[in-house]
């Protein structure tokens, strides 16, 4: 997810985290390897300064159940224990916002279906509506100007914020209530109000270029996404290159970054990580066919699960990387409950690309740097893409 659009948005606004923005790069790690217990679910969140003290969890929760013995809140205790650990990636969710968040990685959100940029004079334009959201319904179109939510105005807000006011807080982000935009197009200006539905996320796109070239953009890894990949890489014309398009991505589950790996490369090694000083391996699937001219494209907004398959495949040489360096978001984070319900992401380790390269904090350099937006930039990956094929 870009950090100019409005999407699917697992991480919430919480007392003005920047962070929340991101797609929280959730880490399956465990799931992936048996090595953890209960759902085993882990997110690469990113570049922590320094590592978390051993007890952090422990810290944590013991001080929500201090404040929830003493009558106060324990989801604000827990916060605060959270800010004085320096642990920069580390967050705590209400129940109900970490149901939303797993939900979200599963493909699906809660929302009306805008996305949205903030024009350089402030103003919030509509960039995409999607097919049968409520604001496709209410006759919303890119190109419209977003004035205001529930009567207030959001001319010069960050988009962070706009979102979670379209999203609502705890008590009005359900399906079904009532969100009241202020919209504008051209001099035409009109309120409209819409009801939060439940929609899907369609993360992966495909197309074909002339001469046979596949696009394929990966927005975020949500549930299924690797998969989506593999079938367009099967169905591509016999021979002809692939495009993928990494930019703006901002992670998801690291289990299907690994089946997309498993779609160019022939098994071996994708990356490592640490959880607590101990090192994990994960491995592609074999079969791949490691002939086909791969440009992987990305750019600053690419980040966690998209770094590390953006560092499989340059560190194994299956891809020519073009773009601009990566974010640098590679350190591991492992969710906990905490009493009264709360839960609470905390950093425990990082990840490195098969050479031993850390992202956290570095990013990745690609081999061509081009600082080309947009289709531009896919006209450039098709020249290289053509060289690649040529040198083959």
């Amino acid at each position: 997810m870009s950090g100019r659009d409005l999407f699917c948005q697992p991480r919430r606004i919480r007392r003005g985290a920047a962070l929340t923005l991101v797609f929280a790069s959730v880490l399956v790690a465990g799931a992936a390897t048996g090595s953890f217990p209960e759902s085993g679910r882990k997110s690469a969140a990113g570049e922590a300064r320094s590592a978390v003290p051993a007890g952090h969890h422990e810290d944590v929760a013991r001080a929500a159940e201090e404040a929830m013995a003493d009558g106060k809140s324990p989801m604000e205790a827990a916060e605060r224990a959270v800010s004085r650990s320096g642990d920069r990636w580390g967050a705590v969710y209400s129940e109900g916002e970490y149901e939303e968040f797993e939900e979200a990685l599963d493909g699906q959100y809660t929302g009306v279906g805008l996305w949205a940029r903030r024009e350089r004079d402030g103003r919030i334009e509509v960039t995409k509506v999607a097919d049968g959201s409520p604001a496709a319904g209410a006759g919303i179109r890119a190109g419209d100007r977003l004035r205001s939510i529930d009567g207030e105005t959001v001319d010069g807000k960050p988009v962070t914020e706009v979102v979670s006011l379209l999203r609502g807080d705890d008590k009005d982000a359900s399906a079904g209530t009532a969100v009241r935009l202020g919209l504008g197009r051209g001099t035409h200006a009109w309120t409209k109000t819409l009801h939060r539905a439940r929609l899907s996320t369609h993360s992966v796109s495909v197309r074909r270029l002339a001469g046979g070239i596949t696009v394929i953009r990966i927005a975020a890894f949500t549930k299924g996404s690797g998969d989506v990949v593999r079938t367009a890489v099967r169905q591509a014309p016999v021979g002809a290159g692939i495009i993928l398009d990494l930019r703006g991505n901002s992670g998801g589950l690291v289990t299907e970054a690994v089946t997309t790996a498993s779609a160019f490369l022939d098994g071996g090694l994708v990356a490592t990580y640490d959880v607590d000083g101990k090192q994990q391996a994960l491995h592609a699937d074999p079969g791949a066919d490691t002939t086909r001219p791969l440009v992987a494209l990305v750019d600053g907004g690419t980040m966690s699960a998209a770094e590390l398959l953006t560092g499989a495949l340059q560190d194994r040489g299956r891809a020519v990387v073009v773009g601009s360096r990566t974010f640098g978001k590679g350190s591991v984070q492992m969710p906990s409950r905490l009493p009264g319900g709360s839960v609470a992401e905390l950093t425990v380790g990082h990840y490195r690309t098969p050479s031993g390269r850390s992202v956290d904090g570095h990013g990745i350099t690609p081999d061509l740097d081009v600082a080309a937006p947009g289709e531009a930039a896919v006209e450039r990956a098709e020249t290289v893409l053509a060289g690649v094929g040529d040198a083959d």
